[in-house]
């Protein structure tokens, strides 16, 4: 059955005439084009397609689209603002924390919302926040180094 959705998409109005129990993945890359958000496994166990959901990380393979209807949903592609990269994005890219790139969308989207709701995280906060975000190459360290840069410069800003 396909019903109309309104979707609040990187700060714009987004309507989907589509099945409500379709993944939200699904309606971001193939209805509306966002491909930043990574398919992965489809389960929800590598969070590679991990997007904001009301400033909260979630995985969009396993949320459905009617559960998205009327929040705010923020991608990899919205998270920048006037040109300007995300201070996440910086840090990721400063502290060389990206290999092959595929699970940094979610990594990336994974510590803007840890940092919007723990400004200050400790070290253990910061692996349990990513925890579950997996890397195939292992770059789980320089990863670590870019969530404490961006938190130390948005104590500093």
């Amino acid at each position: 059955m396909r019903t109309k959705i309104t979707l609040l998409v990187n700060g714009a109005r987004r309507e989907v005439q589509t099945d409500p129990e379709r993944p939200l993945l699904e309606v971001l890359r193939e209805d509306l084009q966002l491909t930043g958000t990574k398919y992965g496994c489809g389960e929800g166990q590598c969070r590679a397609c991990t997007v904001l959901l009301d400033g909260k990380a979630v995985t969009s393979c396993m949320t459905p689209v009617r559960t998205a209807a009327g929040k705010q949903i923020t991608t990899i592609e919205g998270l920048a603002q006037n040109g300007k990269l995300h201070r996440v994005q910086e840090a990721f890219q400063e502290a060389e924390a990206m290999q092959c790139g595929y699970c940094v969308p979610g990594m990336v989207l994974t510590t803007a919302g840890l940092l919007k709701n723990t400004p200050r995280p400790t070290e253990a906060q910061i692996v349990a926040a990513l925890n579950g975000n997996l890397c195939r190459c292992c770059g789980y360290p320089s990863i670590v180094a870019a969530v404490r840069l961006a938190a130390r410069e948005q104590s500093n800003g």
